[in-house]
């Protein structure tokens, strides 16, 4: 047993202390389904999770892994997660206690096709703006394709600006592994 969580261990950890049964929180990559899967079960029957992709086959993956489980609180939309935000009612957003991305691409399909920091900046802005108080946007940034160097450094130079007053930023990573190993970024909305 290692005493440090590994990043999607860390990435449900956090999602775990921040969001309650009952509210709204959004995959904003639903890839394979499995952060869909955990995101169910964290809200509860009494809650929604609303999963985005553009990814034809990560629809379909997701969907046929949620019907395998039985689970019927999620809705999955193929659509960008920059507009998350408008798919959800109004009694939706003002109960979101939380996301997760999965930045990169959609492991074993086409290497091609990747997160885009203006999108994924678009989506963090909507989150944050309706997120609760102590809710929290968890990024897994997996950087080691083409184009993830840029990804990376531009929502770095994002998250490093947002006021310290309205948000805590965090950064886990581990740095002596080799390969670009993914890391986190967890911004909590603070209380005022």
């Amino acid at each position: 047993m290692h005493i440090m969580k590994g990043i999607l261990q860390f990435s449900h950890h956090l999602i775990e202390e921040a969001v309650n049964k009952g509210e709204t929180v959004i995959d904003a990559t639903c890839g394979n389904g499995h952060d869909t899967v955990f995101l169910s079960k964290v809200v509860g029957e009494g809650g929604h999770v609303y999963g985005f992709d553009i990814q034809e086959q990560a629809i379909l993956n997701t969907r046929e892994l949620l019907a395998s489980q039985k689970i019927k609180n999620a809705t999955i939309i193929k659509d960008s997660h920059s507009n998350a935000i408008h798919h959800l009612s109004v009694d939706q957003l003002t109960s979101l206690g939380g996301a997760i991305f999965n930045l990169g691409y959609l492991p074993g399909s086409d290497k091609g096709i990747v997160t885009k920091s203006e999108t994924t900046i678009l989506a963090i802005e909507g989150i944050l703006t309706h997120l609760k108080e102590n809710g929290v946007v968890v990024l897994v940034v997996y950087h080691g394709h083409e184009g993830g160097e840029l990804e990376k450094r531009n929502i770095m130079e994002y998250v490093h600006q947002l006021d310290q007053k309205l948000h805590s930023v965090l950064y886990y990573g581990f740095i002596n592994q080799k390969n670009t190993p993914p890391f986190i970024i967890a911004i909590e909305k603070r209380t005022n």
